[in-house]
């Protein structure tokens, strides 16, 4: 069985490999130095269009019309959210994504193109190669997402929430590239390490923040609210993803101002070197 493991998670950085470098060009991608931003498709998600923001620790792939990320994948080629848009594939694929922030009430927006998903529009506001910025906005004209990528990182900003509702803001994806026993979490609660299937549903200490590893990678993926508030936080297992959901408690949404929230890499798995991290990028 540990061979048959193996073998499966050797494919899949294959495949995220290969997608990369058919969708940028002909030959091997190199890890750039950069922030660059290019044009085209998310082949492992469904082929829909995307923005494709490759910095020296990840590549985003942001879907154009759905308004989140679909991809993120490392720099093994290990894609760390995994969503596909096919009806019907929940937990496997069309529910997975970041930010997935407004879920059945003024609409459905700023996650990946699925068959529940509403569209939205967008622009670039600013390319260079510090920094690219691109806005959506919904279709019904009564939010605003603000993507900023960085070197180190990209921040999703609601920066404009339809009067009278709420959001939340989740990561839906699959550390290591696979749901699995071989997960864990920390988070800015404590040190400890927490088995993937553990539960937490708490208002998460500033900084607020969770991070998500496989202890077969050499790094972890966190996930940071840049702004400590009081509402609840949760993260629940599913047999196929994470759900990690800032603002969330029992499906309910608590977000209702603007707010900041980061997600990256750490090229370690020390709680010392994540925290480290986030620290670091709040001051």
């Amino acid at each position: 069985m540990l061979v048959v493991k193996q073998l499966r998670k050797i494919a899949s950085k294959v495949v995220s490999v290969l997608i990369v470098s058919c969708t940028f060009c002909s030959g091997c991608v190199s890890i750039p130095e950069q922030v660059k931003l290019r044009h085209g498709v998310d082949v492992s998600a469904g082929g829909g269009s995307s923005y494709i923001v490759t910095t020296p620790g990840a590549t985003y792939y942001l879907d154009k019309e759905g308004g989140g990320l679909s991809s993120m994948i490392d720099n093994d080629g290990v894609d760390w959210i995994g969503f596909h848009n096919e009806k019907g594939s929940g937990w496997k694929g069309e529910y997975r994504g970041f930010p997935n922030a407004i879920h059945k009430q003024d609409g459905s927006y700023f996650h990946a193109m699925n068959a529940g998903t509403d569209s939205s529009s967008s622009v670039i506001d600013i390319e260079s190669e510090e920094h690219v910025r691109i806005v959506f906005t919904s279709g019904n004209g009564k939010w605003e997402g603000r993507w900023d990528f960085y070197s180190d990182r990209c921040d999703f900003t609601m920066s404009k929430v339809s009067e009278g509702y709420k959001y939340w803001v989740l990561y839906e994806g699959v550390p290591g590239g696979e749901m699995n026993d071989t997960d864990f979490w920390y988070s800015g609660m404590n040190d400890k390490r927490h088995l993937i299937n553990e539960s937490l549903n708490a208002d998460l200490p500033g900084p607020e923040w969770i991070a998500f590893g496989d202890i077969e990678a050499p790094r972890m993926l966190y996930l940071l609210n840049q702004e400590d508030d009081q509402a609840l936080d949760e993260y629940v297992s599913r047999p196929y993803m994470t759900v990690l959901g800032f603002g969330r408690s029992n499906k309910d949404k608590f977000l209702t101002n603007p707010k900041t929230f980061s997600i990256g890499f750490v090229e370690s798995t020390k709680y010392a070197e994540i925290e480290k991290t986030i620290r670091e990028l709040l001051n």
